[in-house]
């Protein structure tokens, strides 16, 4: 954390707000506000005000400085917030942070026994690490509601209504640019050492990552890491196969036999890992937060059943007409587009094969690439052009809860990458029946890919961010690239940086590699060779990108992967399917139905089957959760009915006193 400590003082002076004597003179800056530079005065004084608030005055009880750069040029409307320790720790209570207590165990955390739990000493000041205080701000921050207020002060014209989120609707409006986490640049140096610095065949810091960015992406992480261990026994397979048994039926045959038990138990086990470490970190047990509605929803006021606010309320017979009147037909529309382009690839692989054949020459052998190299860019360049599309069609769906607007938007972008990518594959193997062509294509397509992700998601940042860097330092008059930044400056410099999107993009990106080595690796078994090399470099690249180049994105809980370990099973059995017509359309099988092509057909369906039945009893003979862990969840369910059981019994007792009580004054 910063070692300058900021006096709240000032802002007493300046804004004319009360100290409250919780909060002390000094507070360690964790969050930063920054709003529009022509905001309203009236509307910022307003917003402090809230922040500043006590919990039954409506506000977020939190501290805020305004943040004033040292150079008079500097026109940023920044805000600094932090929290006291018992804000901190109250906070925690009612939102339900889950921690190890002395005895091993994972527990809620509650004010009343918390010297019960592992490391809670000095009140409690070092007990939270900073990734989860500055979660605790942030929901604190998104729980700020309108309450008597009808509009935003200063601005008359927006409306707002009780319950209203405030800060939506600031964001929404334009008012709020955003709020992020600052950096603590000592853990950052100490986690940069241990994660990326230098090259290290050797676990990542899954725990460290975890108390620095969150679950979220400590699990992502995790999963990359996980998926490149995994992908290691392919890879070592794959190599021999590439350079001595290509075209051996038997041999053939058992790489595409091990590629679908490797893709079924490789997902089962992960699913016992994840919650190995989701029980460690304390999002395994802990409760489900109730789904507020999403910034972006909006409809006539209503009441919410639950809850009993106002808030928008949206027709869901209208969102249904848009999803299958307007998104469907977009989607299909664009898939129908993707399909042409793919026809126009084929068209430009028939004109390079014709000139190979006419010149014979070294550049001719060359010219025979290049068709799939610019039909790979140019489906990684309509993949990010239909996740624009795909984003802005999901929002004005208006879908109430986030939840909902990720799982429609996952599901589009999964709809169209997976035919983008993958549909000449599929093409050349069961129409063209080329199999030289495929495994061409294939190579082509995925070095092709991880070469343009490697660039525009890691070195392109990195670069546009130290050529930032660079003028920060100009402009301070440095020559060393090496020396710390003023801290004023560094909050300036952070407050600039790029946002962190979440993980979307990496999970996809590994996704798509997912179905190019489990889908056609046995044509192609160099496939899991370059997954490999691939992710080893993804690893430090994100790792980098994460600490150097973005913003520190704001922790968030999470106990699984959510919705892509259902994508991936369903890669994974669309794989038992290409696999077993793959081996189907082998010379070697073919040759024994030469009579019948239907018998063909009924064999392939009949071992499609079996392994299908096969990937299923491995799903369920696999327990999700490891076996330990089972036994300190139904532990902890037991405890929890006994301590309710008792304060059922206490209130029976206590109230069967007073009855007693008022029997006998009505008595006397």
């Amino acid at each position: 954390m910063p070692k300058s400590a900021l006096t709240v003082r000032s802002l007493e002076m300046k804004m004319g707000l009360l100290v409250e004597e919780d909060f002390g003179l000094k507070f360690t800056p964790l969050v930063v506000i920054e709003l529009d530079k022509n905001a309203n005065e009236e509307a910022i004084k307003w917003l402090v005000k809230r922040i500043w608030d006590k919990k039954e005055h409506g506000g977020a009880e939190l501290m805020i400085e305004p943040f004033l750069m040292s150079s008079s040029d500097e026109n940023h409307n920044l805000f600094l917030v932090g929290a006291s320790t018992k804000r901190l720790l109250l906070a925690a209570e009612e939102i339900g942070i889950v921690k190890e207590c002395e005895d091993g165990s994972m527990r809620a955390f509650t004010c009343s026994n918390r010297n019960m739990f592992k490391d809670f000493k000095d009140g409690g000041d070092s007990f939270f690490s900073m990734a989860e205080c500055q979660y605790i701000i942030k929901l604190q921050l998104d729980s700020l509601r309108a309450i008597n207020e009808r509009i935003i002060p200063g601005y008359p014209q927006i409306k707002l209504y009780p319950g209203k989120s405030i800060l939506r609707r600031l964001m929404s409006k334009g008012i709020l640019v955003q709020y992020f986490p600052l950096h603590d640049k000592e853990e950052l140096k100490k986690l940069s050492y241990s994660w990326y610095s230098k090259f290290q065949l050797s676990y990542q810091p899954l725990d460290d990552i975890r108390h620095y960015f969150g679950e979220a992406i400590s699990l992502y992480f995790g999963f990359l890491e996980y998926l490149t261990f995994a992908l290691i026994p392919m890879a070592l397979i794959g190599i021999p196969y590439y350079l001595f048994a290509w075209e051996d039926f038997e041999k053939y045959t058992l790489f595409a036999t091990f590629n679908l038990v490797w893709s079924t138990v490789l997902l089962e086990v992960w699913k016992r890992c994840c919650a190995s470490l989701a029980y460690r970190w304390g999002t395994l047990i802990r409760k489900k937060e109730f789904e507020e509605p999403r910034p972006g929803f909006h409809g006539v006021l209503g009441i919410n059943p639950v809850t009993g606010r106002e808030e928008p309320v949206y027709s869901s017979f209208k969102r249904q007409l848009r999803i299958y009147l307007v998104s469907v037909p977009f989607v299909l529309l664009c898939l129908y587009f993707s399909l042409y382009i793919m026809m126009i690839y084929f068209d430009m692989e028939n004109w390079a094969l014709g000139y190979h054949e006419e010149e014979q020459s070294v550049w001719s052998s060359l010219v025979l690439f290049l068709p799939s190299i610019i039909y790979a860019i140019v489906i990684e360049v309509l993949n990010r052009i239909y996740r624009y599309a795909a984003e802005f069609l999901t929002g004005w769906e208006n879908h109430r809860l986030e939840s909902s607007y990720q799982n429609h938007l996952v599901l589009k972008v999964l709809v169209f990458n997976f035919l983008n990518c993958f549909a000449s594959l599929f093409y050349i193997a069961f129409v063209l029946h080329d199999m030289k062509l495929l495994r061409q294509s294939l190579a082509t397509l995925l070095i092709t890919s991880q070469i343009l992700n490697q660039i525009v998601e890691a070195f392109l940042p990195y670069w546009l961010q130290k050529r930032r860097n660079k003028k920060v330092h100009k402009k301070l008059g440095r020559t060393s690239m090496d020396k710390e930044l003023p801290w004023a400056e560094q909050v300036k410099l952070e407050a600039d940086m790029d946002t962190y999107l979440g993980t979307f993009d990496d999970y996809l990106e590994l996704f798509l590699q997912f179905g190019y080595v489990s889908l056609f690796s046995c044509v192609f078994p160099l496939a899991a060779v370059l997954a490999v090399l691939n992710n080893v470099t993804e690893i430090y690249s994100d790792a980098l990108k994460m600490c150097q180049v973005f913003k520190r994105p704001f922790s968030q809980p999470a106990a699984n992967i959510g919705v892509w370990q259902l994508a991936f099973e369903t890669m994974s059995v669309i794989s038992v399917v290409t696999n077993c017509a793959l081996l189907g359309m082998s010379p070697q099988v073919k040759s024994l139905f030469q009579e019948s092509d239907t018998n063909l057909i009924l064999l392939v369906l009949a071992v499609e089957h079996i392994l299908l039945a096969f990937k299923f009893i491995l799903m369920f003979v696999i327990p999700d959760v490891p076996k330990d862990i089972r036994t300190q969840l139904a532990k902890l369910e037991f405890e929890s009915l006994e301590a309710l059981k008792q304060q059922q019994t206490q209130r029976a007792a206590e109230s069967l006193k007073e009855d007693r009580e008022e029997f006998k004054l009505k008595a006397s």
